[in-house]
């Protein structure tokens, strides 16, 4: 069930919220680990079981690790078996297929490609298990001993498919105390219907004419083609993902549940090292926290240090699909990364519009890597990316792709990627009252929704 959709805006955030406004906490923990999985069935029927196996195997290694306190054996033991199934859930259901065929590809077609379909949000949810299990063997938090309050922490819808990815600990204590204010669920209403017009009037204004270039034959693009769909994608991937996570937030703060932010304006980033301090922020703390520290982090010299940024941005662009082009763009923001260690860095920081216009290029060309999934398709999108003067014959036009509401879209996206920020803070709300404003707000998105189908979101397939 999509967040932008009909059912969901009119039914069951409506039916879900007043519900749970009447029960009592115990009660409406309940509640809302019943309408949670609901909500995933909805799209995934047949997998809330492997949902519920996960959130039982995950439930049992904690209170294992809590029975065997002060036995480090026997708590590695557990940890190690543990993180193992994990993993192994996600590698079977998401990497099955590319494994097989990179064998195919050493030793000949000799296998079958499995064709199995990804259960939605498997890498969000197996993520926040992870780290549960992690923290409770760190000594980060107690064990749950109530097996539905950890369901609920797995399963709670808002940020259940595309995250963010939520630590245990920093909830733990607001899923057995919470209080809802009218205060909080303004600003969560709020928050949400800024999230939704971000993915409405926005992303998905700018996905049909990114879709529609890409789609095209390579021997029709054209370097203006390619630098268009370019510019579109980067803009659509960040308020399709920011607005989901603006909702999810928002749907949390409704509820009584604070998530913590996950993007602050990544397209003003004057270094690939800041950009990652700003977008996908719980992913990124997550591998910082779960892999580079106990890799040893840039406590063991500069070459480990390298290595250790190295593993991470593989395994970052690993988790986001079971694809090459997706390795490929988390070794280039990795290759960047080290490359700003260097005296890259100390040049970035002296001259910001220089550091600016580099960051915004290679930020550009890594959602290329990120979007076109076959190499060779990206080896000749590349060439015309690069060499886009060389490329300037095709049966189609740029023309035939900007539309009014596109350039409209995309006007709105620029002017909402940051720049516009202290302005708007110095401003007085009153001068035009937000009620108001949120209400035109979401009259333009059912409005959309009312008449364009065409609503997808992409980080559901990761």
């Amino acid at each position: 069930m999509l967040f932008s959709s009909m059912i969901f805006l009119w039914v069951f955030l409506p039916v879900v919220l007043i519900v749970s406004r009447i029960l009592p906490i115990k009660l409406n923990n309940i509640f809302l680990l019943i309408a949670s999985l609901l909500f995933y069935a909805f799209g995934e029927p047949k997998y809330v079981l492997l949902m519920l196996c996960s959130i039982a195997l995950n439930y049992t290694a904690g209170r294992l690790l809590a029975r065997f306190d002060g036995k480090v054996g026997a708590r590695r033991a557990v940890l190690v078996v543990a993180v193992t199934l994990n993993l192994g859930l996600l590698l079977y259901f998401k990497y099955m297929g590319l494994i097989v065929q990179t064998l195919n590809h050493l030793a000949g077609d000799r296998l079958t490609v499995p064709e199995i379909a990804l259960p939605i949000g498997i890498s969000f949810f197996t993520f926040q298990a992870l780290s549960y299990v992690v923290d409770v063997y760190r000594g980060d938090c107690d064990a749950q001993k109530d097996p539905l309050h950890l369901a609920l922490y797995i399963s709670f819808f808002p940020q259940l498919i595309a995250g963010p990815i939520v630590k245990y600990r920093d909830v733990s204590e607001q899923i057995v105390n919470r209080t809802n204010t009218g205060e909080k669920t303004a600003e969560g209403i709020r928050r949400f219907i800024y999230g939704l017009a971000k993915k409405v009037l926005i992303a998905n204004a700018l996905s049909e004419g990114a879709d529609l270039i890409y789609d095209l034959p390579v021997s029709e693009l054209t370097g203006a083609l390619v630098w268009m769909a370019s510019v579109l994608y980067t803009f659509q991937i960040y308020y399709d993902f920011s607005g989901y996570s603006d909702m999810a937030i928002g749907l949390g703060k409704m509820f009584g549940f604070d998530f913590k932010e996950n993007f602050r304006y990544p397209y003003t980033s004057l270094s690939i090292r800041e950009f990652w301090q700003r977008w996908h922020i719980s992913l990124g703390t997550w591998f910082k926290e779960y892999l580079y520290i106990p890799l040893g982090g840039n406590r063991k010299g500069r070459t480990r240090t390298y290595i250790n940024l190295v593993i991470v941005f593989f395994l970052t662009g690993f988790w986001h699909g079971a694809g090459y082009n997706f390795i490929l763009w988390g070794l280039y923001h990795g290759f960047f990364s080290v490359l700003e260690r260097t005296r890259l860095g100390d040049f970035l920081k002296r001259h910001r519009v220089p550091a600016f216009v580099y960051t915004c290029f290679v930020v550009n060309f890594g959602w290329v890597i990120f979007r076109i999934v076959s190499l060779r398709q990206l080896f000749e999108v590349s060439r015309r990316f690069f060499l886009p003067f060389a490329y300037s014959t095709s049966h189609y036009a740029v023309a035939e792709f900007v539309t009014p509401h596109m350039l409209a879209a995309l006007a709105a996206a620029i002017l909402g990627m940051g720049f516009l920020n202290p302005l708007l803070k110095r401003m007085e709300r009153t001068a035009i009252p937000e009620a108001l404003w949120c209400g035109v707000l979401m009259a333009l998105c059912v409005i959309s929704l009312a008449s364009n189908t065409y609503n997808p979101f992409i980080y559901f397939r990761f």
